[in-house]
């Protein structure tokens, strides 16, 4: 072997060690540990609003979500019009406008948030997730497109059930790479049903007040209390 080849091979040689020594050091990105910081993330914020869309099967629904930590949680709907869900922290209310009925129910401390898979976008609801759901990265910790044909992209993270109780088999968690905020959240249910939240122009800590969170439902509207269960179940 010639003098220059020896060198040529020891040089290649070299930068692949050093290449080695640098993968080596770079922190290796596992699904949990990437849960764990978008759950940091949702951790330090006191409040948000955004605009949100439910897709339930063949139901399209639209709205404004706000939530203010710890609990709190409101939906004004644009589809349907003047639909509200609002919860303050110790009682649920819904209002059906097509009804013109008022539905209402105490939660106890011991009782999940009853806000559905939108409060699984807050502190307590990855909470919730880390503690019943195992994740993985759907295609990896590279962002990939949010869905195809988009330009937007996005992280994938998929969460299926520790247990058969859970309400979905398993959860897919689209999260901004840039914010580490949850874009959008699809699950599938237990009755096989396809449910996505998908939120867009988020603000963060604008100051919401607790008094949003009280909702007082037109005066003609009938009421129904404790209608997801008693207060004794």
């Amino acid at each position: 072997m010639g003098f220059r080849a020896a060198v040529s091979r020891f040089f290649v040689l070299f930068l692949s060690i050093i290449g080695i020594f640098r993968l080596s050091s770079q922190e290796i990105i596992t699904a949990e540990r990437y849960l764990e910081t978008v759950s940091e993330r949702y951790g330090a914020i006191r409040d948000y609003e955004a605009r949100i869309t439910i897709y339930s099967g063949n139901t399209e629904m639209f709205g404004t979500i706000s939530h203010l930590s710890p609990s709190f949680l409101r939906i004004d709907f644009t589809k349907p019009s003047e639909q509200v869900i609002a919860f303050n922290g110790e009682t649920l209310t819904v209002y059906l406008p097509e009804y013109r009925a008022t539905l209402n129910q105490s939660i106890t401390p011991s009782r999940r948030s009853p806000a559905g898979a939108a409060n699984l976008a807050t502190a307590q609801g990855l909470a919730l997730l880390r503690r019943n759901y195992i994740p993985s990265f759907v295609t990896g910790p590279d962002p990939a497109p949010l869905e195809t044909g988009s330009d937007e992209q996005v992280v994938k993270l998929r969460l299926s059930r520790r247990s058969v109780s859970e309400g979905f088999r398993e959860i897919i968690l689209n999260i901004t790479p840039t914010t580490h905020l949850i874009r959008r959240i699809e699950g599938r249910t237990i009755a096989d049903v396809l449910v996505r939240f998908d939120f867009s122009d988020i603000k963060i800590n604008q100051g919401i007040p607790e008094q949003r969170f009280i909702y007082d439902s037109p005066a003609s509207a009938n009421n129904f209390n404790n209608f997801l269960f008693s207060d004794t179940d």
